[in-house]
């Protein structure tokens, strides 16, 4: 843990059980949160729903955060934050407990929603707790800590996801034996609910310390008066240094909080540095919200990796390089000493070096799969293209299949086939996964027409490829990750103290609304409009996706992504111009107070020079006069 004070036992232990209580918090929420993202196609398969519905259900999240969280920054950060953040944390744990419901994903919907409003003060509320009863040259610090713990709550929630997704959903209530697919199967389904009952209880945990933290805490390190003389207290009460520290203020009603509630907002949207930098984030929030949802399906679909294998790699190595970037992003802020232009050209940076290193992961392509009728036609001609129709052909055309089914099979050619109807096979031997169709007169080898269950090995240069694809995302992750940190504390900054709470509140609300809630939806969307073969439901109508166009897949997914980057780095430039205009700004203000301030101090000087000179010199009259009458 951070040190965090040089104050006396209580208070410091208060301090340090709060930085702990938030840090675990994090946790908790982060570990929820990306078990969410784990769970994107094991989603998709058990409620048979495309990518963008399962886009409004990820996107649910942040309409929960909509609803309340202007309120809660704003009306919480002048009530107890601790216990506004154990209540929270407790509706979270009520929300991850509902999506656990295996009916209808609805339900997973509604729990999200309640997620997203129990998240809404963790954040806000612990972040302007801790920047207010922390020195100013630790905060930078102890927000990095927070938020590196923080991270590792993803690393284990991937984990957790790819531990379910190997377990088949239904375990306990069917024979093993008689499941006929495997996890690399496009319709295997894992134990998702089982995670989401593990994370609720996790959550629930993390509310209990909150319950027994004070409304505010004494200040650490030299800066608060106590530490001063009387002297020095009356020499530094306005200091802005004591003016971005205030504490809560007890006696100010409702009433009065609601009347100074708008005019404060209208104060904060006037900031134009504020608002470039909240346009800026918007638009890297929708790149980087889009691509971490969908990447897991992207492992999947264009490596053909199955989702245990890919959420274990995310959460062994992508997430620990971006808490370790985190952390050292907030240790070098510290190091480096970097003033408010600093960070936000410290940020700007490695997010462009980050940008120009994915651009690489357009020439790491995979072929894609050889499936008859799909991407192949029967006669092995290479066309990537669909149509019902072609999926039947002089070699099936006996066995009246359906097109609509998907139960892949692979022949002795390698070539992938819809189903054993489709294959054109008649007989089969053995049963489960073990079973062997035979007679299969499309598959076309000689002497042999045999065909076994599920898609065939992808035996292309893919496997050779995902190692590289693998290196260089640790390694961008890593730098983008470095500006973190400052970037937040930019935003801290840049405003004035007493609109802090408020501006990180507003800021969460603004990228929720227009990154966290759109950007899942619309990514998905575009990936839905790459599928080649889409499933169907029981009841009738379209299902989830089986199989992709792997060229378009790419394309569309990481062009999108990069392309929105594009666009904030654009709106950046505005951006510093303006703020190196403000800090101008400031400086010369601060000369002319100074000059001013330091004028009165010369004129009360002089009255008092004066004053005592008058004295001095009445005395000495007096003296005089004594010595005179002495002397006659």
């Amino acid at each position: 843990t951070c040190a965090l004070c040089s104050s006396p036992s209580l208070p410091c232990s208060l301090h340090s059980m709060f930085l702990v209580a938030l840090s675990f918090a994090y946790f908790a929420k982060a570990l929820s949160g990306s078990y969410m993202k784990s769970t994107i196609t094991q989603l998709e398969r058990r409620f048979d729903i495309p990518s963008y519905l399962i886009g409004v259900i990820d996107g649910s999240f942040e309409i929960g955060n909509l609803l309340v969280i202007a309120f809660v920054s704003y009306f919480g950060a002048k009530l107890h934050r601790p216990k506004i953040i154990a209540v929270g944390c407790v509706l979270m744990s009520i929300g991850t407990f509902i999506i656990s419901n295996l009916s209808m994903w609805i339900y997973v919907l509604l729990g999200n929603v309640l997620r997203g409003i129990g998240e809404t003060p963790v954040q806000p509320l612990g972040i302007s707790y801790i920047d207010d009863f922390a020195t100013e040259e630790n905060a930078a610090l102890y927000v990095g800590c927070v938020q590196t713990i923080s991270v590792v709550g993803p690393v284990f929630g991937y984990l957790l996801g790819s531990l379910c997704a190997k377990i088949y959903v239904d375990i306990g209530f069917v024979k093993m034996e008689t499941i006929t697919i495997t996890p690399a199967d496009a319709r295997w389904v894992g134990a998702w609910w089982l995670g989401y009952l593990i994370a609720g209880v996790i959550t629930l945990l993390s509310a209990i310390p909150f319950w027994f933290l004070p409304r505010s805490l004494p200040m650490s390190g030299p800066r608060g008066p106590e530490k001063c003389t009387p002297e020095q207290t009356s020499f530094i009460k306005d200091s802005p240094l004591l003016k971005h520290k205030y504490p809560a203020d007890d006696n100010t009603t409702f009433i009065e909080m609601a009347k100074d509630f708008f005019p404060t907002l209208r104060t904060l949207l006037g900031h134009p540095v504020y608002l470039i930098y909240l346009c800026v984030t918007i638009i890297q929030l929708n790149s980087l919200i889009g691509m971490v949802t969908y990447k897991p399906k992207y492992i999947e679909q264009h490596f053909r990796q199955s989702a245990s294998k890919a959420n274990f790699l995310m959460g062994v190595i992508n997430i620990p390089a971006v808490a370790l970037g985190m952390f050292s992003g907030g240790l070098l802020m510290k190091r480096l000493k970097l003033n408010i232009m600093g960070a936000a050209r410290f940020a700007f940076g490695t997010s462009l070096i980050g940008y120009f290193l994915s651009l690489f992961f357009f020439t790491m392509s995979c072929e894609n799969a050889k499936v008859a009728g799909v991407t192949l036609s029967y006669n092995s001609v290479d066309t990537v293209s669909y149509d019902k129709h072609s999926l039947l052909t002089a070699c099936n055309s006996d066995c009246l299949c359906s097109a609509s089914d998907w139960d892949p099979v692979c022949g002795e050619n390698d070539v992938t086939y819809v189903s054993p109807c489709l294959a054109g096979c008649t007989g089969s031997t053995g049963s489960g996964k073990n079973t062997v169709f035979s007679n299969c007169s499309c598959v076309g080898v000689a002497g042999n027409f045999t065909a076994s269950t599920g898609q065939c090995p992808h035996t292309d240069d893919c496997d050779r490829m995902f190692p590289y694809f693998l290196a260089l995302s640790v390694i961008t992750s890593f730098i983008i990750s470095l500006g973190g940190t400052p970037g937040y504390m930019f935003l801290i900054r840049c405003i004035k103290p007493q609109l802090k709470s408020l501006a990180l509140g507003f800021h969460a609300l603004a990228t929720r609304t227009l990154a966290g809630i759109p950007a899942p939806i619309y990514f998905g969307a575009i990936i839905d409009t790459t599928c080649l073969k889409w499933g169907q439901k029981r009841c009738g109508g379209i299902g989830a996706c089986r199989i992709y166009n792997t060229t378009a897949y790419r394309i569309a997914y990481l062009g999108l992504t990069l392309s929105l980057r594009t666009i904030s780095f654009i709106i950046c430039i505005p951006g510093f111009i303006l703020l190196s205009r403000q800090l101008k700004s400031e400086e010369r203000n601060g000369i002319h107070g100074a000059l001013a301030n330091g004028g009165t101090e010369l004129e009360a000087l002089r009255k008092e020079e004066f004053v005592t000179s008058n004295s001095d010199q009445s005395q000495q009259t007096s003296d005089n006069s004594t010595d005179r009458e002495t002397r006659l």
